[in-house]
């Protein structure tokens, strides 16, 4: 814990964002670098809207064990949708979100 997934299509330094992200999760949430755990998923295509544009997006889930109040998860948010353009290469245009939301109770890890 926390969990992080990142779904992208826009060219992101995805190492360096990792790098970044984890210390600020550890200061926004409590928790220690070495719990984050971040993976990449690379999207083929994205269709926004009536798809006659070329965007590209990147969306950020941060699965957190429960305890964390709203407010927390959404300053969380911000702080990860503001970090996000120093690590896309050409930031223009890219559709950037966050998402920090509680783990299932069925979460296990070995």
């Amino acid at each position: 814990m926390p969990q992080i997934t990142v779904d992208y299509s826009a060219p992101l330094d995805r190492r360096g964002f990792a790098l970044a992200l984890h210390p600020l999760v550890v200061e926004t949430v409590d928790t220690r670098i070495d719990a984050c755990k971040t993976r990449f998923r690379e999207v083929e295509e994205t269709v926004i809207g009536d798809g006659s544009t070329n965007d590209v997006v990147v969306h950020v889930d941060i699965a957190l064990l429960a305890g964390r109040t709203d407010e927390t998860k959404a300053r969380l948010a911000e702080a990860v949708v503001a970090l996000l353009p120093a690590y896309l290469k050409e930031p223009e245009g890219v559709h950037v979100s966050a998402e920090v939301r509680d783990l299932e109770p069925s979460y296990r890890k070995a």
